[in-house]
């Protein structure tokens, strides 16, 4: 099952992941789960703050894993595409987090189905326009996933710089 919304005034209520793992959900408020390898977060609508705690989730998640270096691009990354999913959605979102013994993967799923595409900054465009750039060129992969409702972003990093 690639997941099912329900919806209420056009926000997700309800999403069911298919690991067999749901995550009850109302506007603006955040749950999570977490265990030793595994995060997953659900974002509140247009929560900027989500950001910070999202970026906090995975320092906390990859304390053991890879170098501190390593560590800290997930952290980057992790927060550009939180920021994108809350900034270029009207919608919640869901990070989640795996690590494996020489991999992370960190995927945020939105409900939009418009896909990203990296695009260089433009002279005027201050800070925004960024975050594609970066993933695409600090991740060892990454890539966009659709689903029936909306898509995920993901990257993937390997324990070593490649």
């Amino acid at each position: 099952m690639t997941g099912v919304r329900a919806t209420r005034a056009k926000i997700p209520v309800y999403v069911f992941e298919p690991r067999g793992i749901d995550i009850c959900t109302r506007a603006g408020a955040m749950k999570s789960q977490a265990s030793a390898d595994r995060l997953r977060r659900t974002l509140g609508r247009a929560d900027l703050r989500a950001v910070r705690e999202s970026r906090r989730a995975v320092r906390e998640l990859l304390t053991h894993w890879g170098t501190p270096e390593r560590s800290e691009v997930a952290e980057l990354l992790t927060s550009e595409l939180v920021t994108n999913a809350l900034v270029h959605t009207d919608h919640e979102a869901v990070l989640t987090a795996t690590v494996g013994p020489r991999r992370l993967r960190v995927e945020v799923r939105d409900f939009v189905s418009r896909e990203p595409r990296p695009r260089p900054p433009r002279s005027g465009d201050g800070t925004h326009g960024r975050g594609l750039v970066l993933v695409e060129s600090l991740a060892d992969k990454w890539g966009v996933r659709r689903h029936e409702v909306g898509k995920s972003v993901w990257f993937e990093l390997g324990t070593d710089a490649a």
